[in-house]
């Protein structure tokens, strides 16, 4: 998945005749490429795997192809494209010394289990070819639709996973109604488990659902030899802190015209998210001066 040396391969979609392209665990059309986002309505784009996906890679083709201004967050740590943002990754490194017997967390996963004591929970290793759409929209319809995920997100996330495997975490009651259902993808290549996305039952939110899901995924990565469980961005969930132990700096690349209305609103993703300077910089200092597309 590193930027550096993945390749863009272009093939022939049979069935609609247009060029399709492939990076990594990506595939695209010039037409799929990118979904439509808004700021205090003004128009910009991200890449259609922007929800739900790990990690984005990209080509100077690409970012050209791509309308602006055009924002791709979570580009590989070991690409050389991308800069980094005013964002982080949340880690767990479940093989930290310590981890499970630090006071609080113990004391806090002693609490958690006993709330759900009498509940039922399935884990399953599912491979991302083997689902399709359907699954996945009964999976995490709820949580696409109150989250604004957009059908085209879903769509990429599909396409991410078609080389990978998912974990798929259930919980049930006593009587057999769904709590939670919680979706990770396993990234050996960086000994990480993924949190996708988690949807759970608000009738139960007393439980802090979110919290044993976070559990379940943390127990299976430390018994299945994957050391660290990305919870992702946690700055706007607080009860994520539970189980952080390290952050990960986010990169990402911005293209954009610099009299663009998203580049004068100063409350803008470009803004919040980035240094001004970084705009349109798309290799990380280490390879290349800023190069502006055309």
């Amino acid at each position: 998945m590193d930027g550096s040396s993945a390749e863009a391969h272009y093939l022939l979609n049979d069935s609609e005749e247009t060029p399709l392209k492939r990076l990594g665990f990506q595939s695209w059309t010039k037409e799929n490429l990118f979904v439509e986002s808004d700021h205090n309505d003004i128009l910009y784009y991200t890449s259609r795997w922007d929800a739900l996906c790990p990690y984005i890679d990209v080509t100077e083709e690409m970012l050209a192809d791509a309308p602006k201004p055009f924002i791709v967050y979570a580009v590989p740590p070991d690409s050389r494209f991308g800069v980094p943002i005013n964002d982080r990754y949340g880690m767990v490194d479940v093989t930290k010394p310590g981890f499970w017997s630090e006071e609080r967390r113990e004391r806090k996963f002693k609490e958690i289990q006993k709330q759900y004591r009498r509940f039922e929970h399935s884990i399953e290793v599912v491979a991302g070819k083997d689902l399709t759409l359907d699954d996945l929209f009964e999976m995490g319809g709820n949580h696409f639709a109150n989250y604004f995920i957009d059908d085209k997100e879903v769509e990429g996330f599909l396409d991410y996973i078609q080389a990978l495997d998912l974990l798929v975490i259930q919980v049930h009651d006593d009587q057999g109604e769904l709590v939670l259902t919680d979706v990770s993808v396993l990234l050996p290549q960086y000994s990480q488990v993924y949190g996708s996305f988690c949807q759970w039952n608000r009738a139960f939110k007393n439980r802090s659902p979110g919290i044993y899901a976070c559990f379940l995924v943390c127990k299976w990565a430390s018994e299945n030899a994957y050391r660290y469980y990305n919870l992702g961005p946690v700055d706007d969930y607080g009860y994520k802190s539970l189980f952080v132990t390290d952050f990960e700096p986010i990169y990402a690349v911005a293209v954009t015209p610099l009299d663009h209305p998203l580049a004068l609103d100063k409350t803008s993703p470009l803004h919040a998210d980035f240094k001004v300077e970084d705009w349109n910089q798309i290799y990380r200092p280490e390879h290349m001066q800023k190069k502006e597309l055309p």
